[in-house]
């Protein structure tokens, strides 16, 4: 065997791979990490969760992730068939203790996390895009081929592989695991406003969401004036669009006008993007010596903006794993079965929300929440990514769940048509159809 070149080789430089990078480098492993891109770089899910904090500041970027964020100290519910809007606040969680967390711009914070991966002692190089990975039995390691910007290969060998390649989705991809949701599908179209019309004081950094026919949008203001707004729709309704993509967006905005009005007065000020198969998951999370974090095992739709939050915690417990390996072999097994337990159990925790979020029983349960059995409390907690630790919100949640099905039961002939739509609306589309020509 060839002698390694590193310790630890982490592609994809976003949150979960600089995360992960950072820990393990401080742990003095040797760890590289590669990133196709060049910081900064543009990237939606700019709306964090007070689980992220604990984070930053294990990571020592906490005052540095505040210098560039807008304080989040809450969430905003706007439904068409209701006649008031509904505010959640995180300090009326079951923890009190996590009142905030903050809008970024992702191209900031993302550059915050990778310099400081970098600063921890990683090999960071940028520019540089995986091309193939030769996987041997467990403990030989990996192999690594990567093609630089100017076309320069180098190949690395390293004794663990961690893929944070988010969408790319590098061994999902590879090993044939990667699988459409089967029980959600959506798309997205987003883009950023100046001068949109914000919540004002306090409230002023809420994100917003808003229920339309179909689907539902995101509002999220940012720190520099500049909002963050995206629609999350089923896939047949970005399969009819006829026209250039962001003239589809404003008229797609048009259709909600609580948005509308918000937006009445603003500009758009940056290229609309569009992307579809937006829920998917890998059958694996791990294989002998490389696992999956974040977005390369599995993405689910971004309603309670979740995605950065399970990126990371992922990390945080992918560094360790990954440190226990390579310190003690014999504990590899026990060590990947404790990862794949811990990486599924997020997604778990949201889904079943996520699933059922644009039913009538779950909007009239958002929309008029009471804190009977500490109900509200506890879904605060859901909210607020309070879902790792051993907070006793186990039996409120069970009981938010037994007051669904009882009030989809009372409405039966409603719950039956509302399953039906959601059925034919979460309906993979045929190859060609994905975006309507996008």
């Amino acid at each position: 065997m060839q002698p390694f070149d590193c310790d630890v080789l982490v592609v994809g430089g976003g949150p979960a791979g600089s995360t992960a990078a950072a820990l393990l480098a401080d742990k003095g492993h040797r760890v590289t990490l590669l990133e196709k891109a060049r910081h900064p770089r543009f990237h939606i899910g700019e709306s964090l969760l007070p689980a992220n904090l604990g984070i930053f500041e294990r990571l020592g970027v906490a005052d540095a992730v505040r210098g560039i964020g807008m304080e989040k100290r809450g969430a905003e519910f706007v439904s068409p068939w209701h006649s008031h809007h509904q505010t959640f606040e995180f300090a009326d969680a079951w923890d009190k203790s996590m009142p905030q967390a903050y809008q970024v711009r992702r191209s900031e914070f993302d550059q915050i996390l990778i310099r400081n991966a970098a600063s921890k002692g990683a090999t960071v190089i940028e520019g540089c895009r995986v091309t193939a990975v030769d996987t041997g039995t467990a403990g030989d390691g990996v192999t690594v081929v990567a093609r630089h910007d100017d076309g320069r290969e180098q190949r690395w060998r390293a004794r663990f592989l961690v893929d944070a390649s988010g969408r790319d989705t590098l061994m999902a991809n590879r090993q044939r695991w990667k699988m459409r949701n089967p029980k959600h599908n959506s798309s997205a179209i987003y883009g950023h406003f100046s001068g949109a019309r914000r919540l004002q004081g306090k409230d002023e950094g809420h994100i917003t969401i808003f229920w339309f026919e179909h689907g539902w949008f995101w509002f999220i203001p940012l720190r520099d004036g500049i909002t963050s707004v995206g629609a999350t729709v089923w896939p047949y309704f970005l399969k009819r669009r006829d026209k250039p993509l962001d003239r589809f967006f404003l008229e797609t905005i048009a259709l909600c006008p609580a948005l509308a009005e918000r937006l009445q007065d603003a500009e758009l000020v940056n290229r609309v993007e569009a992307t579809g198969n937006y829920s998917y998951l890998s059958r694996h999370s791990h294989g002998d010596d490389y696992l999956l974090l974040g977005d390369a095992f599995a993405f689910i739709d971004p309603v309670f903006s979740s995605g950065v939050m399970l990126a990371m915690q992922s990390a945080v417990c992918g560094a360790e794993t990954v440190d226990t390996i390579l310190r003690d072999p014999h504990r590899r097994a026990r060590a990947l079965a404790r990862f794949d337990r811990m990486i599924r159990h997020g997604p778990r925790q949201f889904s079943w929300f996520i699933y059922r979020i644009t039913s009538p029983t779950m909007r009239e349960l958002f929309m008029g929440p009471r804190n009977v059995l500490r109900m509200r409390e506890a879904l605060l907690s859901v909210l607020a990514g309070d879902i790792y630790r051993a907070t006793p919100i186990t039996p409120s949640l069970y009981a938010f769940k037994a007051l669904y099905y009882l009030l989809a039961l009372i409405h039966l002939p409603r719950s039956i048509t509302a399953w039906r739509q959601r059925r034919i609306n979460i309906r993979p589309l045929e190859d060609g159809e994905a975006s309507g020509g996008a």
